[in-house]
């Protein structure tokens, strides 16, 4: 049986029709940058996520970035954030000649642990961005108190996290802005780079949209220095469409995601993914531990069932950040994550039968 590690043809072929048409408007219309598609479908995202505004950008790298300039993070600046992550989070902090000051992750979670953010705060941090790992918030409140207590901005990295809950609020909705990405294989994805800030704070709403167009506010007068980050036309169509499904393919993730724990919980040398209560995770990746990690994914490749790890090598080990003078040891945890972590398909078209091939490959592993 061939099983995708993530089928997004499946997908497409399923809404062919709404899609197609879709971008065929656009084509009719002949407008293609920062149009009536990208203006609703920011008004969408906001009301989808209890924010009160949206900029659509043009990845969720630069949703990152443009919140940062936003908030004047600057050179000397510090930004507490986790190594345990894709590199955008931290690549970002570094690009603006700010200082990545990293914070070991809770091990249940793989989220950035709380209980040590306030000790590696000095006078030159300005921001924390906790990131919303394989589709889990991080513990919102703490950070939130931090960043009363020291006059912190918080920018949430919520690209694998659209409609995950922490408590009452949706990813995006609690810190000073939420960054989305629209990439292809996250749960609402485009097909092509994308990304959205969300912000209840009306004043930055109009230097973020100024920041994504050359500082510009009024063609060819530029008020600040920005760059080019506009969501194009034909992608925010897409996603228009594709956001009509997004509580409905955020369910059949989770009962997929119940599926294999109810299959895989008894193992011994298996972790299954922790959810803390309060939380609503959404599975945009479903991540195992174990540690034959190397061994076991071997063996999943020669059953013919694909997987993946997010992420095989945290930050602070990346030659990327060697200036940051960091070595092996000093966030245990992350460093242990990344030997051990092992993601499984899941995606809202993956069968039954796919999702029993897997759970049977996986029991067939001997660890012996």
């Amino acid at each position: 049986m061939k099983i995708p590690l993530l089928d997004l043809t499946k997908q497409y072929r399923s809404i062919k029709q709404e899609i197609d048409q879709a971008v065929m408007n656009v084509m009719e219309k002949g407008n293609f940058v920062l149009g009536e598609e990208v203006s609703l479908l920011e008004q969408e995202m906001a009301a989808f996520c209890g924010a009160r505004y949206g900029v659509g950008v043009n990845s969720g790298t630069d949703a990152l970035l443009l919140s940062l300039m936003a908030y004047g993070i600057d050179r000397g600046d510090e930004v507490i954030t986790t190594p345990f992550t894709f590199i955008a989070t931290a690549e970002v902090i570094a690009f603006l000649g700010a200082k990545p000051v990293f914070v070991d992750i809770d091990p249940k979670t793989f989220n950035i642990d709380v209980k040590k953010i306030e000790q590696v705060i000095t006078k030159k941090t300005k921001a924390i961005i906790p990131v919303h790992l394989y589709g889990q918030m991080a513990d919102m409140d703490p950070i939130m108190d931090l960043a009363k207590k020291y006059n912190l901005v918080v920018i949430e990295d919520a690209a694998q996290a659209i409609l995950a809950k922490y408590k009452e609020s949706y990813a995006g909705s609690i810190g000073h802005t939420g960054c989305f990405s629209f990439f292809p294989a996250k749960n609402l994805g485009a097909y092509g780079d994308g990304g959205m800030i969300l912000t209840n704070d009306e004043e930055k709403v109009e230097r973020l949209k100024m920041l994504r167009n050359h500082g510009s506010r009024v063609k060819y007068h530029h008020a600040i220095l920005g760059c080019n980050s506009r969501l194009d036309e034909i992608q925010a169509a897409i996603l228009r469409v594709k956001i009509r499904y997004i509580n409905s393919w955020t369910q059949e993730r989770k009962r997929i995601a119940q599926g294999y724990n109810e299959s895989l919980s008894d193992i011994s040398w298996l972790t299954i993914p922790f959810e803390e209560e309060w939380n609503r995770c959404v599975y945009n990746q479903y991540t195992l531990r174990s540690q034959f990690r190397d061994k076991f994914q071997k063996h999943l490749t020669e059953a013919g069932i694909p997987t993946a790890i997010h992420y095989p090598m945290p930050l602070h080990l990346q030659e990327a950040f060697s200036f940051l003078g960091h070595k092996k040891g000093d966030f245990p945890e992350s460093e242990k994550a990344s030997s051990e972590v092992i993601s499984l398909p899941i995606y809202p078209e993956l069968t039954d039968e796919q999702r029993k091939a897997v759970i049977e490959g996986i029991r067939y592993f001997k660890v012996e």
